[in-house]
C-alpha cells in the first residue's frame, strides 16, 4: 500500500508542474540518470536540470524517486551488464564486490584488481542510468503530451 501511495504522489507532484512538457521530461529523465548512478543524487540533478535547462522540479523529484529505492535491483543489473560487455563472469565481481564492502580496507583496494570488479559496475552503472533516463524521459513526455491534450479537449 506505502508503494502505491508514493506512485500516486509522485506521479500528481511530476505532472502538476507548470512547464512545457519537454522541459518536465527531461528533468525527469536527468533526474533519474543523476538518482541511480553512484555519488550523483540531488546535487547533481539540479545541476544537469540547470545545464540543460530542464525543470529542476521534475529532475529532483525524479532523483528522489530513484535514488535510493532502487539500489539493490541497480547494482545486480550493473553488475550483469558490466560484466557482459567485459566479457567476464558476473557471479564472480559480484562476489568480489560483496568481500571488499565487508571487509573494507584501503589495501585491500589497490590489492582488488580494479579493471576486473570496479570497472565492469562503473560501466554497467553507465549504461543502466542512461537508458532508464531516456525510457522515464520518453514515457513522461508521452504521458505529459497525451494529459496536456486531453486537458485541452
Amino acid at each position: 500500500m506505502y508503494i502505491s501511495k508514493l506512485i500516486r504522489t509522485l506521479h500528481r507532484k511530476l505532472f502538476i508542474i507548470n512547464d512545457t512538457p519537454q522541459k518536465i521530461a527531461l528533468g525527469a529523465g536527468l533526474g533519474v540518470f543523476a538518482g541511480i548512478m553512484p555519488g550523483m543524487g540531488l546535487l547533481v540533478a539540479l545541476f544537469l536540470a540547470f545545464v540543460f535547462r530542464a525543470n529542476r522540479a521534475s529532475a529532483v523529484i525524479a532523483s528522489l524517486a530513484s535514488n535510493t529505492w532502487l539500489s539493490i535491483l541497480t547494482f545486480i543489473l550493473s553488475v550483469k551488464i558490466g560484466s557482459v560487455i567485459m566479457n567476464l563472469e558476473w557471479h564472480s565481481i559480484y562476489n568480489q564486490w560483496i568481500e571488499l564492502l565487508k571487509n573494507f580496507q584501503w589495501q585491500e583496494l589497490l590489492k582488488t584488481s580494479l579493471l576486473k570488479t570496479v570497472l565492469p559496475i562503473a560501466i554497467g552503472y553507465l549504461i543502466l542510468s542512461i537508458l532508464a533516463g531516456i525510457i522515464v524521459y520518453i514515457s513522461a513526455l508521452i504521458i505529459l503530451n497525451i494529459k496536456r491534450r486531453n486537458k485541452n479537449e
